[in-house]
């Protein structure tokens, strides 16, 4: 086994994406209606009343588009480090004109910042570990249904009727559709207990191409 080294890991963001326009992803403490709204006339912050446990504070959740430290991590995977790297989602950096990386509000999710480390290394394995033991469509309902080999095809349809929890599952699925439609081999979401059986196949849900999934059944 390799040395462990974690990475402080910047992750560049479009300065235009979307997201600076609709801050939707809620950081920090729980306040009261009051605290929130001196905040927001005093600063000019944006909150919200979360799921009737209090008010927080939402900032900007923009999409992954580049590792900045990428080279140093791989040549440290190239003399075998084991690299914990992304963190919480990186820290969210813009690109200026000189060249130069300015550092910006907001929170990258951690499951896309995932898939964008795992494609730039070129890995052919993208597994996200989590609390369950698969990926499921009709989740804690009668009809519940545990998925084990699937496509990102399949995928999409599910979370097109609404399977996938914003925030919960749903950015798990779109991590796994991309690192498959990116050129991945096979993804995987499984319990994090789990993690050596899914990666043998054992447990968890495997995401394949439509011609890997054909020649595994």
């Amino acid at each position: 086994m390799g040395t462990l080294l974690c990475a402080v890991t910047q992750v560049e963001v479009d300065p235009d994406d979307p997201a600076f326009v609709n801050p939707t992803k809620p950081v920090g403490p729980f306040y009261t209606a009051e605290e929130a709204e001196k905040r927001m006339i005093e600063k000019g912050e944006v909150w919200i009343e979360d799921s009737g446990r209090g008010w927080r504070r939402v900032v900007p959740s923009p999409d992954p588009k580049h590792i900045v430290e990428i080279e140093g991590i791989r040549h440290l995977f190239d003399e075998r480090f084991l690299v914990i790297a992304c963190g919480g989602g990186g820290i969210p950096v813009i690109k200026k004109k000189d060249g130069t990386y300015q550092g910006v509000e907001a929170v990258i999710d951690k499951d896309l910042a995932g898939e964008r480390l795992a494609q730039e290394v070129g890995a052919d394995i993208f597994m996200i570990l989590t609390d369950v033991p698969k990926v499921a469509i009709n989740f804690k309902k009668p009809k519940e249904k545990w998925l084990d080999v699937v496509t990102p095809e399949e995928l999409r349809a599910y979370e097109a009727e609404g399977h996938f929890k914003t925030g919960s599952m749903e950015p798990k699925v779109k991590a796994v559709i991309r690192f498959i439609e990116n050129g991945g081999k096979r993804a995987i979401i499984a319990k994090l207990d789990s993690a050596l059986e899914a990666l043998k196949g054992e447990t968890g849900t495997q995401i394949v191409s439509v011609k890997e999934k054909s020649s595994i059944l």
